[in-house]
């Protein structure tokens, strides 16, 4: 279990905080609680990009710690592409009237979009790539871009994006006709102004919103995403479950309180009433959630229910990714966290999402039980 639990950064410091609280034979301190509904962030543009790059999930990482399954030729072919793509994102770009005619123009496509089944390893191949890029770059998952544009604009989040030299998208997905017409326009101006593109997805570019609204009324916006990318596949069996992982039983109100202040004294917790808590996210937008549980180092949330507005529901799942980037453990009251989302929910259209969000909440939820023996 002990080895187990040193895989986390923070339980580590949590175990070795422990240990020297029993060294000093002391008393057991008081951890400090804040509340998440009493922080309103303010970001500004500069503050917003410096968050783009990879998690610490994937702080590290790099094509040499990459492990291709030798009975999945496509993964080691994956590796060799994706190295030789990191040596051209510093070409210079085009510019003056050989940008305007297209000269000295590669005939290789802005990105490259990488193919594949969960468990493959698609996000630790783009953080490595990003890792081996020099230069300018920017490292999110397709919500934070959208997002950035909801908080910047379209155009400034062009014009700010197009001094990079790289740009690196996580799991790629159109869940709307909005979103297709954005991204489509976003692409297409960056590869225009010689921005290198990289993204992962489960699903092929020309077959991006199939099943999620009227795609074929937007093949136009669909075809112009998957021009800007040179496809490759990563073969490769889905290590994960298929289904939703067993969520830990709900504790107590008395142990969600207790178990908060049980961390050393050194740990932060953020613990709030679980409605107050969505009704604040909708002041605050999207794109801060990172900012919104800096130096939040445990969760703590009381009388937890299941969420019946799909836009209250998309907002969470971007505080659960962000709070999963941070391995931040959760204690929590009320309803189980398998049943966060209504089975409409889980069956329509933003499937894909909300499964991520129970198995990210349910992994931190462990973590949290974990760390309380």
């Amino acid at each position: 279990m002990a080895a187990r639990l040193l895989t986390y950064p923070f339980l580590a410091r949590l175990l070795t905080a422990c240990f020297l609280d029993r060294r000093r034979k002391t008393h057991s301190s008081v951890a400090t609680i804040e509340h998440l509904t009493q922080r309103s962030p303010q970001v500004s543009v500069d503050e917003l990009l410096d968050g783009f790059f990879p998690s610490q999930r994937f702080g590290t990482v790099s094509f040499d710690s990459y492990r291709p399954d030798p009975q999945q030729p496509s993964q080691s072919a994956a590796v060799k592409e994706l190295r030789h793509f990191a040596s051209t994102v510093n070409a210079p770009k085009p510019s003056g009237l050989r940008k305007f005619f297209g000269g000295q123009r590669e005939q290789s496509r802005a990105g490259i979009y990488m193919d594949g089944g969960f468990g493959v390893g698609k996000t630790h191949l783009l953080a490595s790539l990003w890792h081996a890029a020099s230069g300018k770059k920017a490292f999110g998952t397709f919500v934070e871009y959208t997002n950035l544009v909801g908080a910047l604009s379209f155009r400034r989040t062009v014009d700010a994006l197009s001094t990079y030299q790289l740009v690196c998208i996580d799991e790629f997905e159109l869940d709307d006709p909005g979103d297709t017409v954005l991204m489509s326009r976003l692409m297409r101006e960056l590869a225009d102004a010689g921005v290198k593109l990289a993204a992962t997805s489960n699903t092929l570019p020309g077959s991006l919103g199939e099943g999620r609204f009227a795609a074929v009324d937007f093949q136009r916006e669909i075809q112009v995403l998957a021009d800007q990318f040179e496809v490759i596949r990563i073969d490769g069996e889905d290590y994960r479950h298929r289904g939703l992982p067993e969520a830990p039983a709900p504790l107590s109100e008395q142990q969600v309180r207790r178990q908060a202040r049980h961390f050393p004294d050194d740990v932060t917790v953020a613990e709030d009433h679980f409605t107050d808590l969505i009704k604040h996210l909708a002041g605050v937008h999207p794109s801060r959630y990172r900012q919104l549980i800096d130096g939040i180092d445990a969760v703590a949330w009381h009388e937890v229910q299941t969420i019946t507005e799909q836009a209250v529901a998309l907002r969470f799942v971007v505080l659960a990714d962000r709070l999963y980037d941070r391995d931040v453990p959760i204690l929590a009251s009320g309803a189980p966290l398998s049943d966060l989302f209504t089975q409409e929910m889980m069956t329509g259209g933003h499937m894909k999402k909300y499964y991520r969000a129970v198995s990210r909440l349910t992994a931190l939820a462990r973590q949290g039980a974990e760390t309380q023996g």
